[in-house]
């Protein structure tokens, strides 16, 4: 299951949207470090189900009236503070946590309430364009030290005959989690020396930071957007990639919607009061629409979607084994949703659903045109594909 981890100074939001976004416990505080250890839970990115083209839609839990929910794991990390890769606010141990992650939301308090160190100010006394770059800043100087402190291996190295610094560079960055596409990718974007006697801090830190956008990409998401300037937000944008957010009014979507109060799917732009709700009850969520009609939803979905499907440039496949019903061997209708890299193939969507059907592939046919495709064929958002296999 993909992992997105969401991070940034205490204070700023992290655990209320952490719990709207996974309907989960997290302790909120309005203190540093409210939050130690780690929050686990299961969230969802949205898309089109397939469904939306048949003449009913499925049963699927996961699919509501042609809304498909994808699981994926979120991670709430501690607040981080400056100075956290070197050891500030126990930030080694947070910036660790990160390394489970495939993606980051950096959460920003868009309103600045917040000072550098997460502690409350008087809203809009701190600048959160000045935040935009801190925690990618933290991460690849962290990484940075990790190289650091592993670059006396890679010296030895060079000592033997047949030194090649870029296998050496491969074995110290998959370390570290970085995969060998990722690998290849990171070397083919750095010009480095090809002795490591003469690598110095500059040229590790750039290579930290390939490290780290190649394989932690991050996404700033303007949090308290409800209660920010419209002017703030215009900046924030200028600075960095953005999503404008309100996870309080998020959660109380959410509940509502949970209570039979209101009529809302996460990521729906608007939503509809079905029940009783007190004066003080509307009038918060009313504000809550206004937020939601400047910026098209609560924000809260957009930066999950546009972690998986555009940080990540990840695609949702449905494998059935039906191709005329789009069913799996009990009758389930589109039982499951994959999520994959853009450009995988049929064999790729084989070993995500198991590996032994992977490793029984014979074919796979495309259950929407209704042809048998080719091992090479690169699948699309929304594809059904029937995977044949040895393997049951």
């Amino acid at each position: 299951m993909l992992s997105v981890a969401l991070a940034g100074k205490p204070n700023a939001g992290k655990s209320t949207l952490f719990r709207a976004a996974t309907m989960a416990d997290a302790e909120v505080g309005n203190y540093p470090f409210t939050t130690i250890d780690p929050n686990r839970g299961v969230s969802h990115v949205r898309t089109d189900c397939p469904c939306l083209t048949r003449e009913e839609r499925c049963d699927n839990e996961r699919c509501r009236d042609g809304k498909r929910y994808v699981p994926i794991e979120l991670l709430d990390v501690a607040g981080l503070v400056p100075g956290a890769h070197e050891g500030h606010g126990l930030g080694n141990q947070f910036l660790d946590a990160l390394t489970d992650a495939d993606a980051i939301l950096h959460v920003v308090d868009a309103a600045g309430g917040t000072n550098e160190e997460g502690d409350p100010v008087e809203p809009g006394s701190h600048d959160p364009v000045s935040d935009v770059d801190f925690v990618a800043d933290e991460l690849e100087r962290w990484l940075a030290g990790i190289v650091e402190r592993n670059w006396e291996s890679v010296e030895r190295r060079s000592r033997s005959p047949g030194f090649a610094i870029d296998d050496a560079l491969a074995d110290l960055l998959t370390s570290v989690g970085a995969s060998e596409h990722d690998v290849a990718a990171i070397l083919r974007g750095l010009d480095y020396p090809a002795d490591p006697r003469e690598w110095n801090g500059e040229n590790r830190l750039a290579l930290a930071r390939e490290l780290r956008a190649r394989t932690k990409p991050t996404l700033v998401v303007a949090n308290k957007a409800d209660r920010a300037p419209a002017e703030t937000i215009t900046r924030l944008r200028e600075a960095a990639s953005v999503v404008p957010a309100t996870a309080e009014g998020e959660l109380a979507l959410r509940r509502g919607a949970e209570a039979g109060a209101l009529e809302y799917d996460p990521g729906d732009p608007d939503f509809a009061v079905v029940g009783e709700l007190s004066d003080a009850q509307r009038a918060g969520l009313e504000s809550v629409r206004v937020a939601m009609n400047e910026y098209r939803g609560t924000g809260v979905q957009a930066a999950l979607n546009a972690a998986v499907y555009d940080l990540l440039d990840h695609i949702t496949v449905y494998p059935v084994q039906n191709e005329s019903n789009w069913t799996d061997g009990q009758g389930n209708v589109l039982p499951d949703a994959v999520l994959l890299p853009r450009g995988s193939t049929p064999r790729d969507l084989a070993f995500a659903v198991h590996t032994d059907i992977g490793e029984g592939y014979l074919h796979a046919v495309d259950a929407r045109a209704g042809r048998r495709i080719g091992d090479d064929h690169e699948l699309a958002e929304g594809d059904v594909i029937e995977v044949v296999s040895t393997a049951k």
